[in-house]
């Protein structure tokens, strides 16, 4: 009996090559088996919340020591709205999803599983790729989750002393759809910055610069500085949730703001996909 062996060409052109779905399924897989990783979902979850229902239930608390013209003047002058997602609040979520973007690839390279993935699948592009699509839907449904939870929690709390508003009230849907987005897109941006620089402390050190620092450092002193402050995650999403038409040398729209939001989308995408193509692991 003769026995026939295939070559090594013949073997490698019959297996299927893996397909963009099956890399975002793999990396979904990944993703979900680190349980340190629902730990920080859910622990910034619970401060985010608490954070902003806790402010909420301040004003109940001490709403009958207010003057009949500060109550009437309260839902007048939206801050139910700055009650419903508050700034400490957005800080808190913005410093954690950045850092578990980060996670989701220093990770990798800090166990030096990313030799195997890209050994597996030498398309490195579409690894990162499917990498950032995840990391991007799970913070996405994440925010819509906290954002609108907070919302709704914290007008229930107003309501018991009838200052609490609805979704229609002009600016709610916004801060509801601005909050929501910041999560994915700081994840995104945590994602992009680790997987340039590609070690645990410094990655972790330049997104709290980035997320956090710059925003504080540029001021709308000098236009300059005002432009560049306008350019950052943390003062677009201040412009967005912003009730009224705050008084500034250097103003800017809404519009402006949002586009930030896609800006800083598109790049940080482009930096995770790109980086790992140009280097080594």
């Amino acid at each position: 009996m003769t026995t026939t062996y295939a070559s090594a060409s013949e073997l490698g052109a019959a297996e299927p090559r893996a397909r963009f779905h099956d890399l975002v399924a793999a990396e979904w897989i990944k993703f979900r088996s680190l349980r340190s990783t629902w730990i920080a979902y859910g622990a910034t979850a619970l401060a985010v919340i608490a954070f902003n229902a806790g402010t909420a239930y301040d004003t109940y608390n001490y709403w009958p020591a207010r003057s009949p013209a500060d109550q009437a003047d309260f839902v007048r002058a939206g801050i139910p709205l700055q009650e419903a997602f508050t700034a400490n609040a957005a800080v808190v979520m913005m410093l954690a999803l950045g850092a578990i973007g980060a996670v989701a690839i220093i990770g990798e390279y800090s166990t030096g599983t990313i030799r195997t993935t890209f050994a597996a699948v030498p398309a490195r592009r579409w690894v990162m790729a499917a990498k950032a699509v995840v990391v991007t839907a799970v913070a996405t449904v994440f925010g819509a989750i906290v954002a609108g939870a907070s919302f709704g929690l914290t007008q229930a709390i107003l309501g018991g002393r009838d200052a609490g508003i609805s979704i229609s009230y002009p600016g709610a849907l916004r801060l509801v759809v601005a909050s929501a987005f910041l999560a994915p897109l700081c994840a995104l941006a945590g994602l992009a910055i680790g997987a340039v620089i590609r070690h645990t402390s410094a990655t972790m050190t330049a997104s709290v610069v980035v997320i956090l620092v710059l925003p504080i450092v540029l001021t709308d002193g000098r236009h300059w500085s005002a432009v560049a402050g306008h350019a950052t995650l943390y003062q677009a999403w201040s412009r967005l949730v912003e009730v009224g038409s705050r008084q500034t040398d250097f103003p800017w729209t809404t519009g402006g703001a949002w586009t930030v939001y896609a800006v800083w989308a598109l790049t940080a995408a482009v930096l995770a996909v790109t980086s790992a193509q140009r280097r080594d692991q």
